[in-house]
C-alpha cells in the first residue's frame, strides 16, 4: 500500500470515519440479486475490492481475502419510514448512520446497501473507505457498473484503446476530463502544474521532457515551492462561528431539489465568471444565511473550505488509491450581497492560479503516512485546525444513466472530514441539474436542511440581481 494511502488507512477517528458515501436513488427499481450480479462481473475485476487492508510494523498492505464473499458486502436494507413520515427523511437518516458505522477490517473495505423499495423505486447506499482511492478514481469505478460500462483493464500494461463508443467515451470525456478541467479553471494552472511538478519529482528526465529546463527553472519552482509551503504553515484561522469545534459521534445528512444548470451556467456567462464560482458562491451564502437566521453575526467573517485536486493522469484512474491534493479556498460568508460575493469569488479563484499547494499537501499525505500515528495525527491536524469545512464539486454526466434496466435519478455522494472539520459539501451536477449535499457533525450543525434550503434562494437572488444589471445593447 503507498504510504498516502496507508495515512488514509489510519485517519479514522471517534469523530470522523475515513469513507466515501453516497447514494443513487433508482427508478422503476433494483433487484438485489440483480446488483450482486453486477457486482460480481464489473467491481470484482479490480483487485482492491477482494483484497484487506492489513497493517504492520512498516505500514500497510494489500491482502487477497480468502474468505471473500459477495453477500456479504452487497446487503440488503428496510427503511423504518413512521406512519406519515418522509421516505428521503428516512434514507438521510440511515445513510448518517452508515457514515459512522466502521466497516469490518478483516474483509474489503467497502459495503453497498440496497433498499429495494423507495418511493416507488430502489436507493442504494454505497460506503468505501478513502484507502481504496479518492473521488476521481472511485467515479471510474462506480461508473462501471452502470449499463454500458466495462471492466478495468486486466493489465496495468494494456493498451489504451482509442475511439470507443458509449459509456466508456463518456467516461472518460463528460467526467473524467471535465474534472480536472474544472478544477483546473477554479484554480488556474494549479491542476496542470502540480501534475506536471509531481511527474518532474518522481522522474527528473520526465519533467526535463515537459518544459522543466536547467537551474534556473528548477529554482523558480523551488522558490515557488517554498512560498506555498509557507502560505500553508501560515493560514490564519477560520473565523469562529458554530461550525467549527470539537464535533461529537453523531452525523447528519441532507440534500435539495435538483437546480437547472443551464440557468448556472447563463448567470456564470454574464458576470464572466466560471461555474465553479457561481456555485461556491452560493455555499457561501447559504452558510452565511443559516448563521445570520441562528442570530450570529457574520458581517466581516470568512471560512476555509479544503477543496480536492485531482494528481492524476486520467487514463490511469482505474489503478485506483489517493493522487489529489488539497487547495485552501477561502468563502465570503459576510458578504450579503449576491453580485459583490460571486465577484469576490472569483477574485479568489484566480489568486490561487499557479499554486503548488494541492501537491505539497498530497506530499504532506505522504510523509504522513511515514510516520506512527500520533505523530501522523498531529502532522495533519494542520488542515483541521484551520479548516471549516471541505468541499467537493464534481461535474458528471448530463443525461442519466441506468443500471440492469432502471434510470439512476440521482446521484449524491460525501467525502470525509478528517481531524476536528464537521462540515461536509458536496455539489453533484447530474443529467441536466445541479446538487448540493451536506454531511455534518449533529453538534456543531443539528440540522443541516436548514443550510440546504438556502441553497436555491441564494441562486435566485443572484439571478435576480443579474437580469436587474444595467446590460444595455448587450443583453442577450
Amino acid at each position: 500500500m503507498s504510504k498516502v494511502d496507508t495515512a488514509w488507512l489510519r485517519m479514522d477517528s471517534a469523530c470522523n470515519l475515513m469513507m466515501i458515501v453516497g447514494v443513487w436513488v433508482i427508478h422503476p427499481g433494483l433487484s438485489l440479486a440483480d446488483l450482486r450480479q453486477r457486482v460480481r462481473e464489473r467491481l470484482l475485476h479490480y483487485p482492491r475490492f477482494v483484497q484487506c487492508a492489513v497493517e504492520d510494523s512498516s505500514g500497510a498492505s494489500w491482502v487477497l481475502d480468502s474468505a471473500f464473499d459477495v453477500d456479504r458486502h452487497v446487503i440488503a436494507e428496510s427503511l423504518q419510514v413512521p406512519p406519515g413520515g418522509d421516505a428521503q427523511e428516512a434514507l438521510q437518516e440511515r445513510l448518517a448512520q452508515l457514515t459512522m458505522l466502521p466497516l469490518d477490517k478483516r474483509h474489503p473495505l467497502w459495503q453497498f446497501h440496497l433498499v429495494e423499495d423507495y418511493k416507488g423505486g430502489s436507493a442504494l447506499m454505497v460506503r468505501i473507505h478513502h484507502c481504496i482511492a479518492d473521488g476521481i478514481a472511485l467515479i471510474s469505478v462506480t461508473q462501471s457498473l452502470v449499463d454500458g460500462g466495462g471492466a478495468p483493464p486486466r493489465h496495468e500494461a494494456a493498451p489504451r484503446r482509442e475511439g470507443l463508443e458509449g459509456v466508456e467515451d463518456w467516461l472518460s470525456e463528460a467526467i473524467l476530463r471535465p474534472f480536472t478541467d474544472m478544477t483546473v479553471k477554479a484554480l488556474g494552472a494549479a491542476g496542470d502544474g502540480a501534475v506536471r511538478s509531481l511527474e518532474m519529482l518522481l522522474d527528473p528526465h520526465k519533467g526535463v521532457e515537459s518544459g522543466v529546463h536547467g537551474s534556473v527553472d528548477l529554482a523558480k519552482l523551488a522558490y515557488h515551492a517554498a512560498s506555498d509551503v509557507a502560505a500553508l504553515a501560515l493560514m490564519a484561522d477560520d473565523s469562529a462561528t458554530r461550525l467549527k469545534g470539537q464535533p461529537g459521534v453523531v452525523k447528519r445528512v441532507a440534500w435539495c431539489a435538483p437546480i437547472p444548470l443551464d440557468e448556472v451556467k447563463a448567470v456564470g456567462k454574464a458576470l464572466q465568471c466560471s461555474i465553479n464560482d457561481v456555485l461556491m458562491s452560493c455555499v457561501a451564502g447559504a452558510i452565511g444565511q443559516y448563521l445570520r437566521a441562528q442570530g450570529d453575526a457574520v458581517q466581516g467573517k470568512e471560512i476555509r473550505a479544503m477543496v480536492p485536486v485531482n494528481l492524476r493522469p486520467l487514463d490511469q484512474a482505474y489503478k485506483l488509491g489517493n493522487q489529489f491534493g488539497l487547495a485552501p479556498v477561502v468563502l465570503p460568508i459576510g458578504i450579503s450581497n449576491p453580485v459583490e460575493r460571486v465577484l469576490e469569488v472569483r477574485k479568489r479563484m484566480r489568486d490561487l492560479k499557479g499554486s503548488m499547494q494541492p501537491l505539497l499537501a498530497f506530499g504532506m499525505l505522504a510523509v504522513a503516512g511515514l510516520l506512527i500515528k500520533p505523530a501522523q495525527d498531529a502532522m495533519l491536524s494542520l488542515f483541521s485546525k484551520k479548516t471549516t469545512a471541505v468541499l467537493t464539486n464534481v461535474p458528471g454526466p448530463r443525461t442519466k444513466l441506468s443500471i440492469c434496466g432502471a434510470t439512476i435519478e440521482e446521484s449524491l455522494f460525501w467525502v470525509p472530514q478528517s481531524g476536528t472539520v464537521g462540515l461536509g459539501i458536496s455539489i453533484l451536477s447530474y443529467g441536466g441539474g445541479v446538487q448540493f449535499g451536506i454531511v455534518s457533525d449533529a453538534i456543531l450543525c443539528p440540522d443541516p436542511q436548514q443550510i440546504i434550503n438556502e441553497f436555491a434562494p441564494e441562486f435566485d437572488k443572484l439571478t435576480l440581481l443579474t437580469l436587474m444589471l444595467p446590460w444595455g445593447e448587450q443583453a442577450d
